[in-house]
């Protein structure tokens, strides 16, 4: 979908809000942010900017960044609720807006309720994802985080505000498939830095530290869904979800709390249903693949034994040489991980073939590498993919050891008479997938 142009907003006391619209679906559907923003840099993350697509083709999708953040206006007094408030209006005003959706994740959702609470004749409704409606500790609010432990986020916001470390901090705990990922880590720190100042977030989080929007729920007279993942902090969502009138609550599988992460799709499906839209003509988004995930085992200690520029010019000869392979088996590469690679294949057993190569191919080097493949449906987001199929991918090559290639026994009853011989691994439980997996090591190849 083409890029829509960021555009300004004036709120009442003359602050510049950047905002984007896109698409022109029956709906207007405003996505409100939170600790992560910046109108522009989302696109350029393919998991999310598949994310916004979806929405944008089911509806006019409005972003924006919150004042203090992204392409907005520094303020130069306190940023308050009732400012946050003032800049979603602008923002619908700017695009003539006279009835929308609000669509809150998280603690983005509390400014959101507010706002559909007090609106109810200028918001239509109100989905919130995983919502939190206050975030310290109470007794009627076991969610919470109690003093000590919001003292010790703060410190840590602090010390490591943009660093992988801050990452780590505010997402990995909740969002298992980024531990997969360190490549959309790297992304997400990036996004933190291009938000917020350090500065800035510690003020957000003192802030929203004092909130608590429960006491305004029961008086919201609008249609409101609240979505939760069966894996993430439901129980919370259940309890919010009975303090708004007639409000709709699904749980989705998952245990991501970022949307875009896992099913992405499945949400984006659970609002449109919300809010009566019809589902949109198909494109050839899904098809059906084998990944193969790749990792250098050991290659922090390796980069500390042969020093910086070695290790530079090893990792390059272990590019080159998975990347010759890809060709010969007729691989795609989708994108490297730090020290090894995602690739897609339309035939499992060329690439339990091309991982085998690979293993072989990196031991002159001194390297070896540990590998994994499942085949199943995948989503393809421009230069990236993604789904469940996807992840299970990511735990299975995770789970091997060096210079093994471990798959699920799914690829082991597709490649059937190819001479592929395999070994018992036994039942797995892979983190962030439902149910057993059996799993397999590749023995020889005839």
């Amino acid at each position: 979908m083409e890029r829509a142009r960021t555009r300004y907003a004036k709120s009442p006391d003359g602050t510049s809000i950047a905002y984007q619209a896109i698409g022109d679906g029956p709906v207007d559907l405003m996505l409100t942010t939170g600790a992560l923003g910046n109108v522009e840099f989302l696109w350029e993350i393919p998991v999310v900017a598949d994310f916004l697509d979806r929405f944008a083709a089911i509806s006019r999708l409005l972003i924006y960044d919150r004042r203090g953040t992204g392409l907005s206006d520094r303020p130069s007094g306190s940023t308050t609720m009732e400012t946050g408030l003032d800049d979603m209006l602008a923002v619908l005003d700017a695009v003539e807006s006279e009835h929308a959706a609000l669509m809150g994740f998280m603690d983005s959702g509390a400014p959101a309720a507010l706002l559909t609470a007090q609106n109810p004749q200028r918001i239509s409704g109100l989905i919130w994802y995983l919502p939190t409606p206050r975030c310290a500790w109470a007794v009627d609010y076991p969610w919470g985080a109690r003093e000590e432990q919001f003292l010790a986020e703060l410190k840590a916001t602090e010390d490591g505000w943009g660093s992988d470390a801050a990452v780590a901090a505010y997402f990995e705990r909740d969002n298992p498939s980024l531990v997969a990922d360190p490549g959309l880590a790297r992304q997400l720190a990036k996004q933190m830095r291009l938000t917020s100042s350090p500065a800035m977030a510690l003020a957000d989080m003192r802030s929203w530290y004092e909130t608590d929007v429960r006491p305004v729920l029961p008086s919201i007279a609008v249609p409101t869904l609240v979505i939760d993942r069966d894996g993430a902090a439901a129980k919370e969502g259940e309890y919010t979800a009975s303090l708004i009138p007639g409000c709709k609550r699904v749980v989705l599988p998952g245990a991501d709390a970022l949307p875009y992460l896992g099913d992405a799709a499945s949400v984006v499906d659970a609002v449109r249903e919300f809010l009566g839209v019809a589902r949109p003509v198909p494109g050839l988004d899904r098809i059906l693949a084998t990944v193969l995930f790749t990792d250098v085992v050991g290659s922090t200690d390796k980069a500390c034994e042969v020093g910086d520029a070695c290790w530079k010019e090893l990792l390059e000869k272990h590019n080159a040489a998975v990347r010759a392979l890809l060709e010969r088996y007729r691989g795609i590469e989708v994108k490297t991980t730090g020290d090894g690679f995602l690739a897609t294949f339309d035939g499992p057993a060329r690439a339990v073939q091309c991982a085998q190569a690979i293993c072989e191919a990196v031991k002159p080097l001194g390297l070896e590498v540990r590998a994994g493949c499942h085949t199943g449906e995948i989503e393809l987001m421009r230069a990236d993919v993604g789904g469940i199929a996807v992840h299970i991918g990511a735990r299975v090559g995770a789970l091997a050891g060096p210079s093994e290639v471990l798959v699920s026994s799914t690829v082991k009853d597709l490649v059937a008479g190819s001479g592929l011989v395999f070994e018992d691994r036994g039942e797995y439980q892979l983190k962030g997938v439902p149910g057993d997996w059996h799993l397999y090591a590749l023995a020889s190849a005839s």
